[in-house]
């Protein structure tokens, strides 16, 4: 048997002990330092924008952009039900209502053409979710949300480095916002962006992130807003400026570990994977695939404690949004039918999917799903 594959590790290949071990030594270890500064910039020239803002997480990171966009208490936000419920509840926090869209069944991404009949009068933005690093089809959203004047928050909590016809995800919208959680293709262990063309976006970002205190004028302890600690550290930023020094080789370990997976199960039926969105490079967060038991053989929860008893970690799907009892104690409407988020929810799951994974590795795990599949 196979030694331990977890479903996902960070890949630390760079600079990270070289300016963690600097910030260390010179002392600059909190919110302070030369290190947040070169992060925001060099992660903003990546995404082709101009503005960044380093926050301490993905969740905060879009709390943060919705609260520079102004929405609030009796507003409406239009989101994925296929999603992490971080992009919900950062909705929930601002005092407005997330509201659901169900993905497509062939890109999982939210389907753009139930999101008008979704729009009301209360609905003042729209957060398409790039699931598992696959673009959504921006140049509909776009479309959708200039008809309506509404604006675009990009969820890439999962895309860094995606392309759609060619421009970066993030580059699309009024304001983005990034994860740099762990697993994710660029990771500092905990830490999120904003990022925006918009100078007062910008702005309002630096000013809430940090309590409200004055951006760029002397520190004064009266408060006219309620403001958040959303800070991130030098420490962390240390770690996140050696990762986006090279970004796009961890982007391509990802992709050639999804044409692997695709290579290795071309033949064994019942198996389906995420379509790619049309002029998109989907840089593959996570190998997600969806069991049909009645073309496989068994079902995902049979699988999954099979390949558990050959030492291959998994991650169960995203459950929707509108199952979510939490959201329906904060009041949002839970009803109505979201078949393909269910069908999701209830047929797949993540196999392991980090950047240093290498082939022979993969090639085992496709051949315990593909002899399992015989049995």
């Amino acid at each position: 048997m196979a030694d331990f594959i977890p479903v996902c590790e960070p890949l630390l290949g760079g600079n990270e002990l070289k300016y963690v071990t600097g910030a260390v030594e010179t002392g600059w270890i909190s919110s302070s330092g030369k290190y947040v500064n070169q992060f925001e910039e060099s992660f903003a020239k990546y995404c082709g924008v101009k503005y960044a803002v380093a926050v301490c997480n993905g969740t905060v990171a879009i709390h943060l952009a919705l609260s520079a966009l102004g929405i609030g208490k009796g507003d409406e936000v239009i989101i994925p039900s296929f999603t992490m419920i971080a992009t919900a509840f950062a909705v929930c926090y601002t005092g407005a209502k997330p509201v659901f869209v169900d993905a497509d069944k062939d890109t999982w991404n939210i389907d753009v053409t139930k999101i008008e009949e979704k729009i009301t009068q209360n609905t003042k933005a729209i957060i398409p979710v790039h699931i598992f690093g696959n673009p959504c089809n921006m140049d509909a959203i776009e479309k959708i949300a200039k008809k309506y004047n509404l604006y675009i928050l990009e969820d890439a909590a999962e895309a860094h480095g995606a392309e759609y016809r060619g421009k970066k995800t993030g580059s699309f919208s009024d304001i983005a916002s990034f994860s740099f959680f762990a697993n994710k293709n660029l990771t500092t262990g905990e830490g999120g962006m904003v990022i925006t063309d918009s100078e007062d976006y910008y702005k309002k970002c630096r000013y809430f992130k940090n309590m409200c205190f004055p951006v760029d004028a002397p520190r004064v302890y009266s408060h006219d807003d309620i403001g958040f600690n959303y800070r991130m550290s030098n420490l962390h930023a240390a770690i996140g400026l050696a990762q986006v020094e090279k970004a796009d080789d961890y982007r391509d370990m990802r992709i050639r570990n999804a044409m692997l997976y695709k290579q290795y199960l071309s033949d064994c039926p019942g198996i389906v994977f995420q379509k790619d969105e049309k002029d998109s490079l989907n840089v593959h967060w996570m190998n997600a695939i969806i069991v049909e038991p009645k073309l496989y053989g068994h079902n995902k929860d049979e699988l999954i404690s099979h390949l558990k008893s050959n030492n291959i970690d998994t991650r169960l799907l995203f459950t929707s949004m509108h199952r979510q009892k939490s959201l329906e104690n904060f009041g949002c409407n839970c009803s109505g039918e979201y078949p393909v988020t269910d069908w999701l929810s209830q047929n797949g799951f993540y196999l392991p999917s980090a950047s240093s994974l290498r082939e022979e590795q993969i090639v085992y795990i496709c051949d315990v799903i593909k002899d399992f599949a015989k049995k």
